[in-house]
């Protein structure tokens, strides 16, 4: 065995090695100046919360083209993002918007839909460190916006006229109709612009009108919206618009079923009934939300005011391309991009 006192030595040799290596170790570190992130979240993320309007996530509309601009952020600008669904008829959107706020990270909070008007007002007094939008924001006229809330809106009056115009001109029938969601003043503007487009290239169309419902629950009912399309379809039109949101899909379900034609809103929906849909009056949605995080992010936000995503942009626009192009013929087309110049010259004059 080899006595304690000659391994003594070499034990306080290799100890002093090992805490001469651990302290330079320590030391480089410092002086690279290196620090270890979080493995889930990266530094400095610019983290956006959204909630959404009743019908949620796969509306296949309005909250859909929401959560689209969420996803191009993400790609584009490399956000983080989170989201919370409405319960029922969403009468918990002032909790969800407090949620999001309440949460350190979020520097961005986006309600979807004009019935967050009121609410989000509120909190974003009251949490005036933090950033907000509001798609369709509709507030009382003379309302004093606060200065960290953008309202969002878009031309849909402008839109709808085109929408109006294009069921006119290739109805067979002399017969149209329109389908609203929730009867209030935003979804008025889309069938007075619809109505007002339709007689405009024809003044003796009939126009069929039905709401599904006064509540927010209204753009979340399809049965209801396909109950409404079969009784205007029965009663001689052709051609229905919808403005309903979730549903609306009730209303193309009825196009299926009957052979004749829908015109979808907010996105392009040409692809949930082929041969159907003879167009759709789309609000860029998805762009209007991308731009608003994008602005924030580089502090232009455009802060206590209602800021237009319009036709001249053609944020606010109708669809036209190979999936209906059958439908909508070089005339028809260029008929409609006549009323479309008019519109933004001046020529015929629309008051939103």
């Amino acid at each position: 065995m080899t006595p304690a006192r000659f391994l003594s030595p070499l034990f306080r040799i290799s100890s002093f090695l090992v805490l001469f290596l651990v302290l330079f170790l320590v030391l480089f570190t410092a002086c690279t100046g290196k620090k270890t992130a979080p493995v889930s979240k990266k530094a400095g993320t610019y983290k956006v919360g959204l909630v959404f309007d009743v019908g949620g996530r796969g509306d296949k509309s309005f909250n859909d083209a929401a959560y689209h601009g969420l996803e191009l952020a993400k790609q584009k600008l490399d956000i983080d993002f989170d989201y919370i669904e409405p319960q029922g008829e969403g009468a918990d959107r002032e909790a969800a918007l407090r949620q999001m706020a309440a949460d350190p990270d979020v520097r961005l909070i986006i309600g979807v839909g004009l019935l967050f008007t009121d609410d989000i007002a509120t909190i974003s007094r009251e949490f005036p460190d933090k950033k907000f939008a509001c798609i369709d924001y509709n507030p009382q006229p003379g309302t004093v916006i606060p200065s960290n809330l953008s309202g969002i809106v878009f031309e849909e009056k402008k839109g709808s006229f085109l929408a109006g115009a294009i069921a006119a001109l290739k109805s067979k029938t002399g017969t149209i109709g329109f389908i609203g969601g929730m009867d209030s003043n935003i979804i008025r503007k889309f069938e007075t612009g619809y109505t007002e487009g339709a007689r405009y290239v024809r003044p003796d169309i009939r126009i069929i009108s039905g709401f599904i419902g006064m509540t927010g629950s209204a753009f979340n009912d399809p049965s209801k919206g396909k109950e409404l399309a079969l009784g205007q379809f029965s009663r001689g039109a052709d051609i229905i618009y919808e403005a309903a949101g979730a549903s609306g899909q009730g209303v193309i379900e009825a196009s299926r079923e009957t052979g004749k034609l829908v015109i979808c809103t907010d996105m392009d929906q040409a692809y949930l009934a082929p041969g159907q849909v003879l167009t759709s009056m789309i609000k860029a949605v998805d762009q209007a939300v991308l731009a608003t995080i994008e602005d924030a992010m580089n502090n232009r936000f455009p802060g206590g005011a209602q800021r237009v995503f319009g036709l001249g942009g053609r944020y606010t626009d109708y669809v036209w391309n190979s999936d209906n192009a059958a439908l909508i013929d070089p005339s028809l087309r260029e008929r409609i991009e006549k009323i479309r110049t008019d519109i933004l010259e001046g020529r015929i004059r629309i008051k939103e």
